[in-house]
């Protein structure tokens, strides 16, 4: 993985660290980063970033914890050998998001076949 692959809202509200994890999870649901894939070192990602390394680490650890990746000592981290899981965890995250706003176009009065003539639209 290159540093460059990960963008950070510096603005935002969401955390730092949290904008890392959910951006390495989305590139490994899509098969951007493969397995075994290697990621960069705690250091270098911090640096690129200009955040401290300790915002990296949280990231990671909690990567790890879902057994997204795995960290080899004095080797590094590396995308996990069965990210079959997360890719079925990102589909059923986006399909309650789309049934959270499917629920409130139809609050704001939009009926189903309105909504999926829009979708269908895509």
């Amino acid at each position: 993985m290159r540093c460059e692959m990960i963008v950070l809202d510096y603005q935002g509200r969401k955390p730092i660290y949290q904008q890392i994890e959910e951006q390495i999870e989305r590139y490994i649901a899509l098969g951007i980063l493969k397995e075994q894939e290697a990621l960069p070192s705690i250091r270098e990602l911090a640096s690129y970033l200009g955040v401290n390394p300790n915002t990296v680490k949280k990231a990671y650890d909690f990567l790890e914890e879902k057994k997204l990746i795995v960290t080899i000592s004095t080797k590094g981290c590396f995308i996990s050998n069965d990210v079959r899981q997360a890719k079925i965890d990102k589909i059923s995250e986006i399909y309650e998001n789309l049934r959270r706003n499917i629920e409130e176009l139809e609050q704001l009065g939009e009926t189903k076949e309105e909504i999926f003539k829009r979708i269908s639209e895509f």
